[in-house]
């Protein structure tokens, strides 16, 4: 019997770790690998940012725990509100929020899904990793047509194994993504048709949209090692609308050049979430999310990458209240939607602090 059982654990384990291998991606090799090389970006056999960062230490990871210890509550006290679908729209700038940084924003008559993350963990592991606070709000098969799966960088809470399989049975939309992404795609069975590679400052023309990398200053990894891929904010460009994504990304000078050669913007997506004293250079706080929004010359901020997943030991609600705060001053308009709502850019809905209610 003891056999019997060991055996039944083995194969459970079996079960349970056979897709991390796979979620971790794969390194570029070959032509995808020859491209790498020429990036400016690229030295040494790794990304780099413009200005030297530092991102997370052992020492970093330590002074967390002990705040995760120490603060306040990290999760809300009661579910959080979810809005169900619209229906697709052909015109004007609209915006769907998801949850954390995953938005569908349809510009012009184009639409383009950003960091679609549809996984319970942000994890290669079913068991383990940062789990969800709240269900996804709509189901991918209840997405309409996209035109382009636009990924900022290949870290688990932006490039989900789970939601790119899914994209790619009930989509036949290209996955445009910053330099080396590729490969993580090729190993997951996307094919190469759909598969756009880009560096800063490269463009791509699809279904109306143009979508080009920018810089951010941020770093990247699936696994042990890091950097092996690029990561970008993201401009989506309609024939009328502009749009900003920030990505992951530290506060840097590069945000003004962003808004001279591209803004001004309608509306932007930015990073307000997962700070730490421990990581300043890779992550901006809401203060500096409004900032970057001023650089770029935006017009709606709509903030991202917080509420869905506790990935810093600030409390769950701080990002919004600060972000909001630090907005007044300079007269920046914020909308913050509940995940699933749209959010029609020329015509945005009354304040609300949903939050609050939690």
């Amino acid at each position: 019997m003891k056999k019997v059982l060991a055996a039944l654990g083995l194969a459970g384990l079996a079960w349970v770790v056979r897709d991390i291998p796979v979620a971790m991606g794969r390194r570029a090799s070959g032509e995808r690998a020859e491209r790498m090389a020429r990036s400016p970006q690229f030295r040494d056999g790794t990304f780099h940012n413009r200005a030297s960062t530092r991102s997370v230490s052992p020492a970093d990871l330590r002074s967390t725990i002990r705040e995760y210890q120490c603060g306040g509550r990290r999760r809300p006290a009661g579910p959080i509100p979810l809005v169900d679908p619209a229906p697709p729209v052909s015109a004007g700038l609209h915006i769907t929020w998801h949850g954390h940084a995953t938005a569908l924003v349809e510009v012009d008559g184009a639409r383009v899904l950003v960091d679609p993350v549809w996984g319970d963990r942000v994890s290669p592991s079913r068991l383990v990793g940062p789990k969800r606070l709240h269900r996804p709000p709509h189901d991918i098969a209840a997405l309409p047509r996209v035109d382009a799966i636009v990924i900022s960088h290949d870290h688990y809470d932006h490039l989900d194994l789970a939601a790119v399989r899914e994209l790619v049975r009930t989509q036949d939309a290209p996955f445009v993504v910053p330099l080396g992404i590729g490969a993580h795609l090729e190993r997951w069975r996307v094919p190469d048709s759909r598969i756009v590679e880009l560096d800063w400052s490269e463009s791509v023309e699809i279904g109306g949209a143009r979508l080009t990398a920018t810089a951010a200053q941020h770093f990247s990894g699936r696994g042990f090692s890091r950097d092996g891929t690029l990561w970008a904010s993201w401009v989506i460009a309609g024939a009328e609308h502009r749009v900003f994504y920030t990505g992951d990304s530290g506060y840097f000078d590069g945000y003004a050049e962003i808004g001279a050669e591209h803004g001004p913007f309608d509306a932007t997506l930015v990073q307000i979430g997962a700070y730490a004293e421990g990581w300043p250079d890779i992550h901006m706080t809401p203060e500096e999310g409004v900032r970057a929004h001023v650089d770029v010359r935006g017009g709606l901020l709509i903030p991202v990458h917080w509420a869905t997943f506790t990935l810093a030991p600030h409390p769950w609600a701080d990002p919004v209240r600060r972000v909001l705060a630090a907005a007044e001053p300079h007269g920046v308009r914020v909308v913050v939607p509940r995940p699933g709502e749209r959010v029609d850019v020329g015509d945005p809905p009354a304040p609300s602090t949903w939050w609050e209610e939690l």
